[in-house]
């Protein structure tokens, strides 16, 4: 069986991020999208290991300790990690992990993981992100600018990601991930491993 990978997915608030998974997901078992640990209460209608793990702060800590998250980082009060174990578990079934992070935490994980692939979607042009932010309705004027000045900080570090998608459209979005994971697939390295290990189908 051929191992699966790690793809980072960044981008900025707004941008469409969740949106672009659903589709990616929609009718695959071949791929696991990792659930973040938090030390933050549910909040109404969340469930434990569907949204996130919840934990406490000492359970969190000693993971800290352990070693056992791919990176971690204090927000508002509460940490958020992505624990170790489930990640390399799908992979050792074959499957291609996605990991829905920021960029200082993409930053830890490539550290850790050199071979992780890590690429960044971006708006189609700050309009549209401005857009589509005051769209959901949830921000006021001032946070959105917050937002937007956020994201400017975001893409300045987008250079160093792997590859980089416009969310136009979802669909083409969509496509442009689906041909990156599999052209990470056909990397000479996977495909003589598998040769020798005579599995190749």
């Amino acid at each position: 069986m051929e191992q699966g990978k790690t793809f980072i997915i960044s981008g900025p608030s707004g941008v469409g991020k969740s949106t672009v998974l659903r589709e990616l997901f929609r009718g695959r078992d071949d791929l696991y999208f990792s659930i973040s640990a938090t030390t933050r209460p549910p909040r109404k209608g969340e469930v434990d290991g569907v949204h996130y793990h919840f934990i406490d702060v000492p359970r969190f800590q000693k993971l800290i300790g352990e070693d056992a998250l791919l990176e971690y980082a204090e927000y508002v009060g509460n940490f958020y990690g992505t624990p170790k174990k489930l990640v390399d578990q799908a992979m050792d079934e074959g499957k291609d992990v996605i990991l829905d992070i920021e960029v200082q935490g993409a930053l830890q994980v490539k550290a850790k993981r050199p071979e992780t692939v890590r690429i960044f979607i971006a708006p189609p042009s700050w309009d549209e992100l401005e857009r589509r932010l005051k769209g959901r309705g949830t921000d006021s004027d001032a946070k959105i600018q917050k937002r937007l000045l956020r994201a400017k900080t975001e893409l300045q570090t987008a250079d160093v990601y792997d590859y980089f998608v416009i969310n136009d459209t979802v669909g083409q979005a969509v496509r442009e991930l689906n041909a990156i994971m599999l052209a990470e697939h056909c990397k000479p390295a996977d495909r003589m491993k598998i040769l020798k290990e005579g599995t190749l189908s």
